[in-house]
Formats: structure tokens, sequence, C-alpha cells
């Protein structure tokens, strides 16, 4: 009866959402009275699951699912909640996670909740909170179902660390074909992804050129953060169409968006609408990029970032 937490993980090592959805898991176990068992995937290092309340670890450890497949993915899930006897199984709302979980919902005939942004407020009727209408209101929904799925938004509980044991377990599913060949994967590396920054930094047309991109990565670099781009950038090549943000591209829910030299389309900003803090930096001041932003620059991009790189430089060479 223990709460089931998928864990993401990438070439052995867990994302930082993974300890957010483990933090939440224990959460919603405390509320039940019950204990956190974690499902990892060719994960290298278990035991730090402890750190976030996860109580028992079950570890798949199998070469044929080092790329993801969203179809084999969710059946290991179902799997592991059926062994265990779960009944709420936490996952995140990351682009693979929002493959898995419908999928997971029709194997467990379970209902499932979306864009989580609270822990439970009840548990009987088991009522959420998630955003809706691309972040712009939060609506209360019960779960009825005897199994739910929670998927849990970015950035929306944090990371929170809990007494747990991770006790490790060893878990071998039965492995279905999926009909599905992979012939290869093709993955930016050394590079903060989209998926996984805490702040994304972000250039639009008003960068005039492929060729200026240099400040928007120099910025990126001080901050630790991930490059982007809004999708008129990406069609005219500019930019790898990977680097797109925005409703129809990747959405983004940082801590820090940073918009430089985009106007601020309404499906751009239906995208990163989720992000926390929004910062934009633009020479026109009716762009409509400002009304949604927490705080806006009016002036000249490639007069603003550059002095603004090296102030951050600047402080970090002080506080260092």
């Amino acid at each position: 009866m223990s709460v089931l937490v998928y864990t993401e993980s990438e070439k052995g090592k867990f994302k930082k959402v993974a300890f957010e959805a483990a933090s939440y898991a224990k959460a919603v176990a405390s509320k039940l009275g019950t204990t956190v068992t974690a499902l990892t995937i060719n994960a290298e290092d278990t035991s730090v699951l402890g750190t976030y309340g996860v109580d028992k670890v079950l570890n798949v450890s199998n070469s044929a699912l080092d790329t993801f497949n969203a179809k084999i993915y969710a059946d290991v899930i179902k799997q592991a909640a059926e062994n265990e006897g779960a009944k709420v199984v936490v996952m995140n709302s990351s682009a693979n996670d929002k493959y898995l979980a419908p999928l997971l919902a029709v194997g467990l005939n379970a209902g499932y909740a979306s864009n989580v942004v609270a822990e439970p407020s009840n548990t009987s009727p088991f009522t959420v909170k998630r955003s809706a209408f691309t972040n712009k209101a939060f609506e209360m929904i019960a779960i009825n179902t005897d199994v739910k799925i929670i998927g849990l938004a970015k950035n929306s509980f944090g990371v929170k660390e809990q007494q747990g044991s991770a006790t490790p377990e060893t878990f071998t599913p039965s492995l279905a074909s999926s009909g599905i060949t992979v012939d290869s994967v093709d993955k930016v590396t050394g590079k903060v992804t989209i998926a996984d920054a805490d702040i994304v930094v972000s250039g639009g047309r008003g960068l005039k050129g492929p060729e200026n991109w240099g400040m928007i990565e120099d910025l990126a670099n001080v901050l630790g953060a991930a490059t982007a781009c809004s999708k008129p950038v990406s069609d005219l090549g500019w930019r790898p169409h990977s680097e797109h943000v925005g409703q129809t591209g990747k959405p983004v829910a940082s801590n820090l968006y940073i918009a430089i030299g985009i106007s601020g389309a309404i499906q751009h900003l239906a995208g990163v609408n989720a992000s926390k803090v929004k910062v934009v930096i633009n020479n026109d001041p009716e762009a409509p990029f400002f009304k949604a932003a927490d705080y806006g620059v009016v002036g000249d991009a490639f007069e603003v970032v550059p002095k603004l790189t090296e102030k951050l430089k600047e402080f970090k060479a002080q506080n260092a």
C-alpha cells in the first residue's frame, strides 16, 4: 500500500525533478500513513533517494531500457505499482512522463491529474490542486478511482530533505515488445538542458541574426542557465528546433526566464508562463511581453546584455 514514485534518471544520474517527485511522494505518504517506494531504471546510486524520504527502492537494471520508450516504461511502472499494491503513483510533468502517464492510467484503470502544484488538500475524496489554462488559473479536482496518478508540475513543490532508508531491492519486470525500433538518438552534451534548467536565457528575432547569439550564450554561461529561442528564430534556422520554447515548442517552468529581443506572441507566453520570475529585455516598450513579465528593461539588447553579463561576472568574482 505504499506510495510509488517514478524517479527519472539519465545515464545513471537522477534528474532534479526526481528528488522533487520523491519529496512530494513523502508528503502524500505521510497524509496516508504509509511509506514511499521509488522505482528507478538503470540508476547508479539509489541511496541518495533516502535523503528525500524514500523508504524502499525497486531498482530495474536492463540495458534494453537505456533508450526511453513510453509503452515499455509505462508497463514497467504498472508492474511495479501492482507489485507494491500502490494506490497513488507520483510522476513528474516532464515531456517523457506526459507520454507515460496516460498509458499507465489505462493500464491501471487509474485517474490521472497532470500539472499538480500542491500536496492533496484532502485524502477522501483525494483532492489536488493543478494549474489550468496554460498556467493562468488553478483548479481543485477530486480523483475518485481506486488508483490515482499524480503528475507533479516542475518547481511547484520544491526539493525537501526528509528521513528515509532507501532500502534497495532488485526488481525484474517482464518486457513486452513495443513494435518500435530506435535507430539512433542525438543529444546535446556539455550544456544545461531546458528541461533541467532552473534558469533559461532565451533570444528572439531582436538578435537580428545567428552571428549575435554569442551574447546569449555568454549570459547563460555566467548564470549556469540553458539557452532557448522563440519559434521564428528556430524557423529561420538561427538555432536548432530543440531550443524552441513556447506552446508549440518546449514548455518552460524555470525559476527564472529571461527573454531577450522577444516581443511575446501569445503562443510563446503560454509556454513559458509557468516560470516563477520572468524578465524581458526589449527596445519596444509596447511589446506584449512587458505585460506578462515580472521585471522589464526597455533598451537595446546589444547594450544591455553585455553590461548585465559583465556585472554578473564581477559579482561572482567578488563572492567566489
